[in-house]
């Protein structure tokens, strides 16, 4: 029996917008064949052991523009391929799905091919453009219409079939994928009579950390593109609503933090902050010592978890082997702070022991506090954990038994940034500190430096960013 195909909107630059509607079935498919320009952090909520394709490895060149040029065809017999498997099958769409990302087309085939469809709508990349730039797509004073225009059209049409002079007298107008065609653009709505001094804005990478805005007129915003350096993928808003840029780009107005470590974005802060991890936590290849030291967790008298991903994988590797919570009665437990006692409580366990200061300092000053001569310490650890509290332990006379239970990695492709666009950079971990300097170098003056725990602050002042 064939399955089903959802087509589902991903929506533009960040990960989290999203539906939820898209994010469940996300979530339960089997294949997610996706766009290029879809953020690779969605990625992660697909189910373990999902095939994840890329659609720019079927591009018969680049991926933008011209290079949009994919081999439709090789896509749908992909996509209806896997569904004639039997498979679940997510058509992941960046932006919407049905606004220039040839849907129709898609939809073709797989109605040709007599394949059940359904199609979930996204966040289409001039919402979030107007949204993070402030712009209002709308002005009940001066734009009562605002129409959608692609810039590059089929390059097999023998002749356009935009009407630049329809199209002139439209309230605002937003070009999609129009960067390399901007001069002729321009040149077209000016000879259709739009004056010279229209506001026009460019918004590049909209909704992402390297997002760009640049404001001019149809007189000077070709050059303007040019000298910024502006590249794809852009929107173009053209029309008085362009005006409001000025006053209402709150983007640009509030202090811009980058946040570099793992935990969940928080809102209503202070400021806009930027979740940008610079380390993802994978698990281990090879489970074959931590699953032995599970076996006679009976055995141990403490329980010492540093991380809300040591509490994951020790309790995943528990049920992985047949046990449950019940083979901890014996143990006492200690957790590091209030985010690592959250995750205990996941799983129905409280903690016995969560220090006040939420480090290795602190947790080894209530530790003192305990007889722990000839006890048995059990400790789940990442690849990278700083030995200080392993060593602190011991010199309490306990027997410790540190295993890794998962790896600390810096993510892979890793973005450019305009790192002058940020006011701050906050750090909460020796590794994020590691992989940023790594990735991108020293910071510029004038942008500070923040660290929480004083291992992250030691190891910033040993990178030079901080003095």
């Amino acid at each position: 029996m064939a399955g089903k195909v959802y087509l589902v909107g991903a929506g533009p630059g960040k990960a989290d917008l999203i539906t939820i509607r898209g994010l469940e079935v996300l979530r339960q498919a089997d294949v997610v064949i996706y766009d290029y320009l879809v953020d690779r952090g969605i990625l992660k909520e697909a189910k373990s052991g999902a095939e994840l394709i890329c659609c720019g490895k079927l591009a018969k060149k680049g991926r933008y523009s011209d290079g949009f040029l994919i081999r439709q065809e090789k896509l749908h017999a992909l996509v209806i391929k896997k569904a004639k498997e039997g498979k679940s099958v997510i058509r992941l769409k960046n932006g919407d799905t049905s606004i220039f990302s040839r849907l129709s087309e898609e939809l073709e085939a797989l109605a040709k091919s007599r394949i059940d469809f359904e199609i979930i709508p996204g966040v289409t990349a001039a919402s979030a453009a107007s949204a993070f730039s402030g712009i209002p797509l709308t002005d009940r004073r001066y734009a009562s219409s605002c129409v959608f225009v692609t810039g590059h059209e089929d390059p097999r049409k023998e002749e356009s079939t935009v009407n630049w002079r329809d199209l002139s007298h439209c309230g605002t107008i937003v070009l999609y994928m129009a960067l390399e065609n901007l001069k002729r653009i321009v040149k077209e709505l000016l000879l259709a009579g739009r004056p010279k001094d229209t506001p026009c804005a460019l918004i590049q990478d909209a909704g992402l950390p390297a997002q760009k805005t640049v404001v001019g007129t149809l007189r000077d915003i070709t050059a303007k593109a040019k000298d910024k350096k502006i590249r794809p993928p852009v929107i173009v808003i053209i029309g008085q609503v362009v005006r409001s840029e000025r006053r209402f780009n709150w983007l640009r107005k509030n202090k811009k933090i980058l946040f570099t470590g793992l935990s969940e974005e928080r809102f209503f802060l202070k400021g806009y902050h930027v979740h940008f991890p610079l380390i993802q936590i994978e698990p281990l290849s090879d489970y074959k010592e931590f699953d032995g030291h599970l076996k006679n967790i009976d055995r141990f008298d403490w329980l010492v978890f540093t991380s809300r991903y040591g509490v994951k994988y020790f309790f995943e590797r528990l049920q992985a082997i047949g046990l449950d919570s019940r083979f901890l009665s014996s143990a006492r437990i200690a957790a590091i702070g209030n985010s690592t006692n959250s995750a205990l409580l996941e799983h129905g366990i409280c903690a016995d022991l969560i220090p006040e200061e939420e480090s290795s300092a602190g947790l080894l000053r209530e530790l003192r506090k305990i007889d722990l001569e000839d006890k048995k310490i059990f400790l789940p650890r990442s690849d990278l954990s700083d030995k200080g509290l392993t060593d602190g332990i011991k010199r309490m006379g306990a027997r410790v038994t540190a295993s890794v239970a998962y790896r600390n990695e810096m993510p892979a492709d890793l973005p450019d940034l305009e790192l002058g666009s940020f006011d701050e950079i906050m750090f909460t971990s020796p590794s994020g500190v590691r992989n940023f300097m790594k990735r991108y170098g020293p910071v510029s003056e004038g942008i500070k430096v923040s660290c929480i725990g004083k291992v992250t602050r030691r190891e910033a002042r040993r990178c030079r960013l901080l003095a």
